[in-house]
């Protein structure tokens, strides 16, 4: 199997943004997020459970994600059911992306997860990279999304790991907070170390 290497960092550390820079570096990237969008589609895998549950949130045969974000934040209850639904379903996903990438000869697979060390996600790769910028250029980052709020921000990040403990049970980090041309030569930087290191196991 593949060296797998978890992507993550807290909301607006630029995260995305550096999972396309491993991309760009011949790294194949699952995405979480991307996974999650993909269960809760029409026919998506998740959405029967999540109607069963959350009957508001489901829209046209589909998970409406504001909607079911607006049910669960602060509810820590509705959150964990949430999680039992999802959690099962995001893992088959990654498992199988997985294997395909072990299948089609890759010798290092990102995944992508946002809440990695919230759900005891580190034990399951070979190594972690964080990305992190200042806390002012989070804010600013995050602030300027649409729909976004304060309070919204601060909901998200008590839930959160904080980026210094994050920084501090990494493997490696990513800074951010530097222009895209640094941040790209750091992921090329430690991808073709990653390599190096995997060929002199070899």
């Amino acid at each position: 199997m593949a060296y797998v290497v978890a992507l993550t960092g807290s909301i607006g550390m630029g995260k995305s943004a550096t999972a396309k820079m491993f991309r760009d570096n011949g790294v194949p990237v699952w995405d979480a997020d991307a996974a999650v969008h993909e269960i809760y589609a029409a026919g998506g895998r998740a959405v029967e459970a999540v109607r069963e549950r959350f009957p508001e949130a489901v829209v046209d045969g589909a998970v409406d994600r504001d909607r079911l974000s607006a049910l669960v934040l602060g509810d820590d209850a509705a959150i964990r059911d949430l999680e039992r639904i999802v959690h099962p379903l995001v893992g088959e996903h990654r498992a199988a992306f997985r294997e395909e990438a072990a299948a089609a000869g890759a010798d290092i697979v990102v995944v992508d997860v946002p809440l990695l060390f919230e759900t005891g996600g580190e034990s399951k790769v070979h190594a972690v990279v964080v990305v992190s910028a200042s806390e002012d250029q989070q804010r600013e980052r995050v602030l300027a999304r649409p729909g976004m709020t304060a309070d919204k921000f601060r909901a998200i990040l008590a839930r959160q790991t904080p980026d210094a403990e994050k920084r501090a049970r990494a493997d490696h980090v990513i800074d951010t907070s530097v222009s895209l041309a640094e941040t790209e030569a750091q992921v090329a930087e430690l991808v073709d170390a990653l390599r190096a290191s995997l060929a002199a196991k070899d």
